[in-house]
């Protein structure tokens, strides 16, 4: 059974390894996003969403459309990164027990 299954993954990598030759370039001019849709958000994000910042104006605003709940999913992203960078010790083990206790 681990032999097929490292088989099957092996033939799932190797096909998804050969459909990047089929991905455009990055900043391709003539690919399909930079035609209509990053012109767009580059002229109107600032009247549309009142932010300067473009990058925070399509997370908050245009992107809270189509996801549910996108501002609590970037915030708890945000909060789990800081507590995993974080250099606290509550909730984890002692490195070494007592033995006399």
């Amino acid at each position: 059974m681990r032999g097929l299954v490292t088989v099957l993954l092996a033939v799932i990598t190797g096909m998804f390894c050969s459909f990047v030759t089929y991905l455009p370039f990055i900043g391709d001019v003539n690919s399909a996003p930079n035609q209509h849709v990053t012109p767009v958000h580059i002229e109107r994000s600032v009247q549309d969403t009142g932010s300067p910042n473009i990058v925070t104006g399509l997370l908050a605003d245009y992107r809270g459309f189509d996801t549910m709940w996108e501002t609590t999913v970037m915030f708890l992203a945000g909060l789990t990164v800081v507590m995993l960078l974080s250099s606290s010790t509550m909730g984890r083990r002692p490195e070494k027990e007592d033995e006399d206790a």
